[in-house]
């Protein structure tokens, strides 16, 4: 295997944040309508997703101590769709991964996977919800505004997909995922403007973050303004996101894919790939192979958007849980995103293999990008051509030349910290 040298970079990206987001959200909580319409001994269930989002923790902690200085007692409700195998074992496992534990938080972590209908859309559609928090006397639910995998439209990820996908579990979810892209946004609008009016709806807090993993944005919402603040607020983060610096790549390496990094392991925005049988594939990036070396420990086997990948190594492919990867992606409906791809050996073997199955390209020539995760890209180590390849307007600082190092046993050894 013949690697040109790489050049480790610093990539620049718009850096707006909040400093203390746990702080502001008890401000903005206290200056809302919510102490006017929280009793004492009243019960609010709140939203915990199976997403690593930015200050998750602090941000339900002060959630939670607002609302017990209230009087109320709120408890958590597991709010993720299909995800930890859809068990109610798996789903209280990825919580607690994520930090949301009842000693953390300070209230009860209650866990199910039971349902309750709420109501249904004009086409018949139900409308489903938690059975503990259909039950509560007041929901908040909290939730990332970002691109979605494979919804498309003005409103994608966030509160709205809270409501339809997190709150009606697998039942939900799967039902929604037989609609197609082009048609779930739509109809999880619809589907959470019914749930509002249907169920105990006291608020929304809505997030979005910067390309360094940081609170840039902090809204709390009105139930009723669910959609229209989905909508706002995926404008900034996609003004806000990261991205590769250039639109065409013979290799990318990954060093981890996960479920922290995205609902697909690899998001799709930033390699390109939707894999979603029917739909056409992004203009770009054009990405000839993607190697991927390692699965995040947090997803707990789940490797949702393996498929996404063309070369794995032997590790990460011994690291998936068939069950819960297949039961989400057949949940999805988008069986290619849990396909297994080539097993490529070790990680230098599967570097090698991928080079070797890029046609008609000379080791120098080799445009490569190399990356922790799809979603930690202010780090790219980019070679001699991709980095003459990068974008006129990309912001990059060069920090240093480095090579491929393997250790004994054929790992790749990260370049340390810029």
């Amino acid at each position: 295997m013949t690697l040109p040298k790489m050049v480790l970079c610093r990539q620049a990206f718009p850096d707006d944040s909040i400093v203390k987001p746990a702080e502001t959200l008890t401000s903005l909580i206290q200056s809302s309508w919510i102490p006017e319409q929280v009793r004492p001994g009243q019960t609010v269930a709140v939203t915990g997703g199976s997403r690593g989002i930015a200050a998750i923790v602090p941000l339900m902690q002060a959630l939670v101590a607002a609302l017990q200085e209230l009087g109320a007692r709120p408890f958590i409700v597991n709010a993720m769709g299909s995800h930890g195998g859809a068990t109610a074992e798996g789903q209280k496992e990825l919580l607690a991964s994520l930090g949301m534990t009842e000693a953390t938080l300070n209230c009860p972590v209650t866990v199910s996977m039971e349902v309750d209908s709420v109501g249904e859309l004009a086409d018949g559609f139900p409308v489903l919800c938690d059975r503990n928090a259909a039950r509560a006397d007041h929901i908040i639910l909290m939730n990332r505004i970002k691109a979605h995998t494979a919804v498309t439209g003005p409103v994608q990820s966030g509160l709205c997909k809270m409501c339809a996908v997190g709150l009606g579990k697998v039942e939900q979810a799967s039902r929604l995922h037989r609609y197609g892209p082009s048609r779930m946004g739509r109809i999880i609008q619809d589907v959470a403007s019914t749930l509002v009016l249907r169920a105990p709806a006291l608020a929304g807090i809505g997030i979005v973050e910067n390309a360094y993993g940081k609170v840039a944005r902090l809204e709390l919402v009105r139930p009723e303004e669910f959609p229209a603040t989905d909508a706002r607020l995926l404008q900034e983060a996609f003004r806000l996101t990261a991205k590769l610096p250039l639109s065409e790549l013979d290799l990318l390496v990954v060093e981890e894919m996960g479920k922290r990094y995205s609902g697909t392991g690899l998001d799709p925005h930033v390699i390109g790939r939707l894999r979603i049988w029917g739909e056409p594939e992004p203009e770009s990036p054009r990405i000839a192979r993607v190697a991927v070396l390692g699965l995040d420990p947090s997803s707990h086997g789940n490797a949702q958007g393996v498929g996404l990948a063309d070369l794995i190594t032997e590790r990460l492919f011994h690291d998936i849980d068939l069950a819960v990867t297949y039961k989400n992606a057949l949940t999805t409906t988008y069986v290619q995103r849990g396909m297994i791809p080539i097993i490529g050996g070790t990680d230098r073997e599967t570097i090698a293999n991928a080079v070797y199955s890029i046609p008609l390209v000379r080791g120098n020539q080799l445009r490569i990008a190399w990356i922790r995760n799809t979603n930690q890209l202010e780090a790219i180590a980019l070679s001699p051509a991709a980095l003459a390849g990068c974008e006129p307007e990309t912001h990059l600082e060069k920090i240093r030349e480095i090579g491929w190092e393997f250790d004994e046993k054929g790992l790749l050894i990260p370049w340390k910290k810029i």
